[in-house]
């Protein structure tokens, strides 16, 4: 399971499983730190109950908020009712992809003869340190692969974790799509209009497709949308600063 060192932040979200439920309290294992926790029956539910029976189960896994930490107790007091669906929902995605990093890294042990302990102690802390979770570390190591030997963590843990990464992790191409338009009212507006539909392509390594006059649909495939989106916004805001009668929307 997702480990991490020590104990969670106040304020951070973290999954649990529930392991016993009384009338006024769920008690419960944190799934990624060496802790266990406690959620009162106020903060169990935005709406007033007897019982948290009525919202908790033994067994469920959740999505909790830190409220406070007993560091001496390895306690940590959790909250249901702070946690809203979006953040629920970017946890438990964030959450199953560290477990696909953790498959990973213990693949890449098991390729050196070690565990998923010795994994951890060994690089695992650090990566998580360092990149945020195993998963973004791993499953770009391609281009961490310079940062991986600046950490100097062991080459054979660097060739192990190149190895697993190229054999089981496929890049996901996402296409973005910016709905293009542009008009002229110049003798030679047509040439102008090509010039500046040119000049987005370039600028922004994406295609120029017509959809009607004066709408035209700019098309990018990448690996990395989220950077990618932002430079191609960076380019388009500058394309439209030398040209007013442009405009652009996310589609």
């Amino acid at each position: 399971m997702v480990k991490k060192k020590g104990l969670p932040n106040v304020h951070e979200l973290v999954v649990v499983k529930v392991t016993e439920v009384t009338q006024f309290a769920a008690w419960c294992d944190l799934l990624e730190y060496d802790a266990k926790g406690m959620i009162p029956i106020s903060e169990a539910s935005g709406k007033w109950i007897f019982d948290v029976h009525e919202v908790v189960k033994e067994g469920e896994v959740r999505v909790a908020k830190v409220i406070k930490v007993e560091e001496d107790k390895n306690l940590v007091h959790l909250s249901l009712k702070r946690v809203s669906k979006t953040d629920e929902k970017e946890k438990m995605n964030e959450f199953r992809k560290e477990e696909r990093g953790e498959k990973l890294l213990e693949m890449a042990a098991k390729m050196l003869g070690k565990d998923l302990r010795q994994a951890y102690e060994e690089v695992g802390f650090i990566l998580q340190q360092k990149f945020g979770s195993l998963y973004e570390a791993i499953v770009n190591v391609k281009k961490n692969y310079s940062k991986l030997e600046k950490l100097k963590i062991p080459k054979e843990w660097i060739d192990a974790i190149v190895n697993i990464a190229e054999k089981n992790v496929k890049e996901k191409e996402v296409e973005i799509k910016f709905e293009i338009e542009i008009k002229s009212l110049e003798p030679n507006g047509i040439e102008i209009i090509k010039d500046v539909l040119k000049e987005i392509e370039e600028k922004t390594g994406g295609k120029i497709k017509y959809v009607s006059a004066p709408i035209y649909r700019l098309e990018f495939i990448t690996n990395d949308p989220k950077k990618d989106e932002r430079r191609i916004l960076s380019a388009l805001e500058k394309l439209k600063a030398k040209f007013s009668n442009l405009s652009f929307r996310r589609i």
